[in-house]
């Protein structure tokens, strides 16, 4: 007689929703884990970071602490270059940023209106300005400029302070308004009398905006040795008269 077949046993029925729910928790148990090994990089990173700006931030503290002794040492020292010139007329401009530099140097920046790089300004020579070039050298380099020079900077690059806005030197009208009661009326009185230090040279270079100069060809002027050494900054004398006329 022949054996009865046995009826295959029926598969056990999976609810659909049940197996939405197990794939849900398969696919949020992936993303759990891939965020916390992203959370392990992420925070052995800032470690890293951390450190590295401490690094960074101690050297700056070193660095600025190193610029102001050195700036104090400056100030004490009495050389020939920093002596007061025959020529009344110099012409600063400043060749570094603010790397590294302390806030007292940067002050001293400030009060001869260098706040940015290839910025330049006309000062009369004199104990106190001499004072805080001696300061600042590494950070400014400076001469006598003669009067052709005067004349192309100031009608090319010349830029007054009308109402506290930085106004073209374009119309002799502004100038008068501003400077006619010291009898300076037109854009060649302001030469002349930045040219020989006059007696309103003080009102007319508040009146004047710092110079924006281009910078030279062949690169910047970061060295911060003396000119004289062979570096780009401090006094450079007659020379500055060419370095002007390359940044003008």
């Amino acid at each position: 007689m022949a054996e009865v077949e046995e009826a295959p046993k029926a598969l056990n029925y999976i609810p659909e929703i049940v197996l939405k729910k197990r794939k849900s928790n398969d696919d949020w148990a992936i993303r759990r884990r891939e965020q916390a090994e992203l959370k392990k990089e992420r925070t052995k990173k800032n470690k890293s970071l951390v450190f590295r700006r401490a690094e960074d931030f101690i050297k700056e503290y070193r660095n600025k602490e190193l610029d102001f002794v050195q700036m104090k040492h400056r100030k004490r020292q009495r050389t020939s270059s920093n002596a007061i010139p025959e020529s009344k007329l110099l012409f600063v401009i400043r060749i570094r940023g603010t790397n590294d530099m302390h806030f007292q140097t940067r002050k001293a920046l400030h009060s001869l209106k260098l706040r940015s790089i290839n910025s330049g300004v006309f000062v009369k020579a004199n104990e106190g300005v001499m004072d805080i070039l001696r300061r600042i050298e590494p950070y400014v380099t400076y001469g006598s400029p003669n009067f052709q020079t005067v004349k192309d900077l100031i009608c090319k690059k010349g830029y007054g302070k009308i109402d506290k806005q930085k106004t073209p030197l374009t119309d002799n009208n502004l100038i008068e308004q501003a400077l006619g009661q010291y009898g300076i009326l037109c854009i060649e009185d302001i030469v002349h009398e930045i040219a020989t230090v006059g007696s309103h040279f003080r009102e007319v270079v508040n009146f004047l905006w710092p110079f924006k100069l281009t910078r030279p060809e062949g690169g910047k002027l970061l060295k911060k040795t003396r000119y004289s050494d062979g570096g780009d900054a401090g006094n450079r004398g007659d020379t500055i008269n060419e370095l002007i006329n390359k940044m003008n």
